[in-house]
């Protein structure tokens, strides 16, 4: 984003960074850290503080352009997503490296922009692993909401060959890709799940109490069952 210095109603970047750095909690910053996160905020605090702001365009890019992990967090609960322009929301993917603000950029602006299917087709395959993580959580979207048009059984030959070695975030997103077609799409049902049984992938990953395990074999026979008893 470029930087665009204003104040909105007496609110400025130094006050929101103070009050940020007031509600900092050593133990947060801990717990987040072991995930990848590098904030300390506690996010329902975060949430109660964007809604206090609402959506300020401008101080939204100035939080963003600190590369604070809350102001930035923030920053993508305040800003208009439909305001960002292609290039500016390319920048900025590549600017989200740590798993929470990858996640909410994603799902909280990228998903409301008018360039969304423009840039999940120029992420889906980029050489950096974040980036195409991107592309590869959008498509999951498109397959469970607007599968015309996507070629199914070529992505479940692209996650076939690539998931078991993807890194992190692309291996998540590709594995809740491969997760969506087995449950919405019965006529690939019984390839996706062979498929997560072949790979293993995410098999032993921890989960909760109540909690439906994102190994794709589990999840898709769990979501379906709900379907049936619904």
């Amino acid at each position: 984003m470029e930087v665009e210095r204003t104040e909105s109603a007496g609110v400025t970047v130094a006050g929101v960074m103070a009050e940020l750095a007031a509600l900092e909690d050593p133990k947060v910053r801990a717990v987040n850290e072991k995930h990848g996160d590098d904030h300390g905020v506690n996010l329902g605090k975060l949430r109660a503080l964007a809604k206090r702001l609402k959506t300020q365009e401008e101080l939204a890019r100035e939080l963003w352009e600190t590369g604070d992990g809350a102001a930035r967090l923030l920053s993508l609960l305040i800003c208009r997503p439909k305001a960002l322009g292609h290039d500016e929301l390319d920048a900025m993917v590549r600017e989200a490296r740590t798993p929470k603000v990858h996640d909410w950029f994603v799902n909280y602006v990228v998903k409301k922009s008018p360039h969304a299917e423009e840039l999940r087709s120029a992420w889906f395959d980029d050489p950096d692993p974040v980036v195409a993580g991107a592309g590869w959580a959008l498509t999951a979207e498109r397959v469970t909401k607007r599968p015309e048009g996507l070629d199914l059984a070529r992505l479940l030959d692209i996650i076939e060959q690539q998931m078991k070695d993807a890194p992190g975030r692309l291996q998540w997103a590709m594995n809740t890709c491969l997760a969506q077609i087995g449950i919405t799409h019965p006529e690939h049902r019984t390839r996706a799940l062979d498929i997560g049984e072949h790979l293993e992938v995410l098999k032993d990953y921890p989960t909760s109490p109540g909690c439906t395990s994102p190994f794709a074999p589990v999840w898709i026979n769990e979501m379906v069952r709900r379907q049936h008893d619904a």
